[in-house]
């Protein structure tokens, strides 16, 4: 099952969640409905909303809670995002100059704010208490993973378990939720809940594994962003982190000072020891690993369209170029 197929099992109700999105938009504030449409609009992926749905499908069918519950995880995501860029101080997210470098830090950060407000009014609507208290506990996981995140800026000491650690909150415990809140509103059983759990946190993990494997292989043109960001902002992602484990003394001190400085000069030298140290194999056999965990999480479920576009969904986490 190809990208185009996996998304079209889901597209009318993908419309619903699109039409849902809008009207939450809504706000007595222009600034605020312009900032969040310019950053909803500028073509991601929708990865997490589509899991929400396609695990509803597979459990049972998707119902307009499901809506509602996919347009919390996409503001909620969205919401990481504009605070993010403020952080990173972003200026470019999917080929688009950043709502910071458009309208400024404060705004940026306060319709986040608004953006994790409407995803609880969009909760407290839904009505179902453990699904509120698995979304406010991962709220507070993300926020944790990118404090986490901000410690390890420019410290070329950070381990590897340090850096899951990291992605693990930030990244893959959204797409862990997105799944788990689904199968919960779907009325699953604690085994059934479990397994689309542990699915959606591998698919996470492979996602963001990969991610940072395309920050040092990918096309400008093609990720909307620069190559070597991270480097740029001093992030010891796992790539640098396994060239450091398996590279000569002198590879080591330079990626080590390139971390501290958190700058660009030596990227094409660290490019060049990130092919010799095969650390861009290493991290996308680890992503192919997670994916593969993903798509064994599903055997017990129902074959069918549903279950087919999960697989495929983490197949498409470790093949993409962007």
């Amino acid at each position: 099952m190809d990208q185009k197929a996996v998304f079209q099992t889901v597209a009318d109700d993908f419309d619903a969640v699109n039409k849902t999105i809008h009207q939450q938009l809504a706000s007595s504030v222009p600034m605020v409905e312009k900032i969040a449409e310019h950053i909803i609009s500028s073509g991601g992926k929708r990865m997490r909303p589509t899991l929400v749905l396609l695990t509803a499908g597979l459990t049972g069918g998707v119902t307009s809670k499901h809506h509602e519950l996919a347009t919390v995880i996409e503001f909620l995501h969205t919401a990481t995002l504009l605070h993010d860029d403020v952080v990173d101080v972003s200026d470019m997210r999917r080929g688009r100059p950043t709502a910071n470098a458009n309208w400024g830090n404060a705004p940026s950060v306060l319709v986040g704010d608004f953006l994790y407000a409407r995803s609880f009014e969009l909760l407290v609507k839904i009505g179902n208490l453990s699904v509120m208290e698995r979304l406010a506990n991962t709220t507070r996981q993300i926020a944790e993973g990118e404090v986490m995140q901000l410690m390890n800026v420019k410290n070329p000491d950070t381990t590897e378990q340090q850096y899951m650690s990291v992605i693990t909150g930030k990244t893959a415990i959204l797409f862990q939720a997105s799944a788990e809140t689904s199968a919960i509103l779907s009325g699953c059983t604690p085994e059934q809940t479990k397994a689309l759990a542990q699915y959606g946190l591998n698919l996470g993990l492979a996602f963001q594994l990969i991610d940072d494997v395309l920050d040092y292989s990918g096309d400008s043109a093609t990720l909307g962003k620069n190559v070597g960001d991270d480097l740029a902002e001093g992030k010891p992602t796992l790539p640098l982190i396994h060239a450091m484990a398996m590279g000569t003394d002198a590879e080591v001190k330079l990626i080590r000072r390139a971390i501290r400085k958190g700058a660009l000069e030596q990227l094409p030298d660290i490019l060049q020891i990130l092919q010799r140290t095969k650390a861009l194999a290493y991290v996308e056999a680890k992503a192919i690993e997670h994916a593969e965990r993903a798509i064994a999480s599903l055997a017990d479920f129902p074959t069918g369209d549903y279950q087919r576009a999960l697989a495929a969904l983490a197949a498409m986490a470790v093949q993409r170029s962007t």
